[in-house]
């Protein structure tokens, strides 16, 4: 089995990129479709903040082209509490909002935990049941990123696993690096890349992450964004990284 692999940014309207990225005088309206010509994956984050139109959806789909995809980034009031146990009403009004009107160009969603969430066995297993597997018979795909060194145990790690979510993949200069054992996908979030780099990563920083995407790719698709860091740099970052995996 090889999967396909999505790279990407976080969003798509940044002021930054404006005549850097997307062409002087280029439509705000049109910067999504620019995106879907220029990489293969974004990751939305309007979604962690406010609740979206099913038709807000269904345009996003149509300006992509096939095999596009969109990794969608939960509502905070899912993962931004103390109890996740009880965050079965946030998650249920998350997942029915009309994520299916993205159709064949919906990806993973992302689980996104403050830094200072500490694993919690029962809490975090109760909070795994809430993620349903489908909506409307649509299949979902969950991502979890863990911010904090003690999501480091076996235990969460054959959590994940057994409830066939992918462990995120971040590397970053605070947060651990936790690698969750094999599913189906992978996710990962790139967060190094810096202003003093065209490409926000190095050469060979690009050639090194490309290894790891084509092997995770053995087991499924992979999904990575170029998010924060030097965020002007991103889109610079994964149209080097398609071009390096196409080459």
């Amino acid at each position: 089995m090889r999967g396909r692999i999505g790279v990407g940014i976080g969003g798509w309207n940044f002021e930054p990129w404006r005549g850097a990225f997307y062409p002087a005088g280029l439509r705000q309206k049109d910067e999504l479709a620019y995106v879907g010509q220029h990489l293969t994956a974004t990751e939305i984050n309007a979604t962690y903040y406010s609740t979206q139109k099913p038709a807000t959806f269904a345009n996003w789909a149509k300006s992509v082209p096939d095999g596009f995809h969109f990794a969608i980034k939960a509502s905070r009031f899912c993962t931004n509490r103390r109890v996740l146990a009880e965050a079965g009403e946030s998650v249920a009004k998350f997942v029915n909002q009309g994520l299916v009107e993205l159709g064949d160009r919906l990806g993973p969603i992302l689980w996104q935990f403050m830094p200072t969430k500490t694993f919690d066995p029962g809490d975090f297993s109760a909070f795994l049941k809430l993620l349903p597997a489908s909506v409307e018979g649509v299949p979902l795909h969950h991502a979890l990123e863990v911010r904090h060194e003690s999501f480091g145990d076996p235990a969460f790690l054959a959590m994940a696993r057994d409830a066939g979510a992918a462990v995120v993949l971040t590397d970053h200069p605070e947060y651990p690096a936790i690698h969750g054992h094999d599913v189906d996908f992978s996710y990962l979030r790139l967060m190094r890349s810096r202003e003093e780099e065209v490409t926000g990563y190095s050469v060979a920083e690009i050639a090194r992450w490309a290894d790891i995407l084509r092997e995770r790719a053995r087991g499924g698709d992979v999904f990575a964004f170029f998010i924060s860091g030097a965020k002007a740099r991103n889109p610079a970052a994964a149209m080097a990284m398609i071009a390096h995996l196409d080459g």
